[in-house]
């Protein structure tokens, strides 16, 4: 977790007090952390049986899914430590639609502390998932960006923010399938000019479902002289329903 001085540490308490953390979801009492329940921290899925390449869900013990084995991804490994779906979902929404900064801290606490229990390799340098200059402008944030960045402080990994441009505005992916996501995201990615890319690099997001999207930034930064990336996301979904 990111470092506080003393300072910093007496006056969050303070205001825990003054404050108290109430749960983002169901608005009981939180914990001394987090602004979230017991209960409801209970009910978020682990992403304990996974592809260790895409982090797909599994049901039995395998070291890849059959999707990877057919056609690896340009990536060579996923850290997502979260199952996608109810409670983190309705999170998740709150914060990717509806600017719910709150919900955003939950779920980047969330991450960090899934980082600190079972840290994923660690690259070079970290870099997440761009929006477009026009969506951008629509949401005043990128989700990716408020996990990207506090996760590679934690783990003092560096953090390039805008080493990798969203070059073209696409449609959402929602309600697109597998075929119709690798269509819309063709060459909307590019690397920035002028970047000397290390061996090993991880891209965030905040959420991974078919993978579309963090496959075709892996398959940029592979192209521009990446050795390896690796895909990191807060949750992965156990089917293809999303980004």
């Amino acid at each position: 977790m990111e470092r506080m001085s003393g300072v910093d540490r007496v006056a969050r308490a303070l205001l825990r007090v003054v404050l108290p953390p109430r749960c983002a979801l169901c608005g009981g009492e939180g914990t001394a952390s987090r602004d979230l329940c017991a209960g409801c921290e209970g009910d978020l899925v682990r992403n304990r049986r996974a592809c260790a390449r895409c982090a797909l869900p599994l049901s039995v013990d395998a070291a890849a899914c059959g999707s990877c084995l057919r056609r690896p991804p340009p990536f060579e490994a996923t850290w997502a430590p979260f199952v996608y779906g109810h409670p983190l979902d309705l999170l998740e929404t709150r914060f990717k639609f509806h600017a719910d900064l709150a919900a955003g801290r939950v779920l980047a606490g969330l991450m960090l502390e899934a980082a600190c229990e079972a840290p994923p390799a660690l690259p070079d340098l970290v870099v997440c998932v761009p929006l477009h200059a026009r969506r951008l402008r629509e949401r005043g944030y990128n989700q990716a960006l408020e996990l990207a960045r506090p996760l590679a402080r934690a783990l003092g990994v560096p953090f390039a923010n805008e080493a990798l441009r969203r070059v073209r505005a696409t449609p959402a992916q929602t309600g697109l399938d597998a075929a119709a996501r690798k269509r819309n995201l063709r060459d909307a990615f590019a690397p920035a000019a002028g970047i000397a890319w290390p061996a090993h690099v991880a891209i965030v997001d905040d959420v991974m479902t078919t993978g579309s999207t963090l496959r075709e930034a892996a398959r940029v930064l592979r192209r521009a002289g990446v050795e390896r990336v690796d895909a990191w996301a807060l949750a992965r979904a156990p089917a293809a329903r999303g980004t």
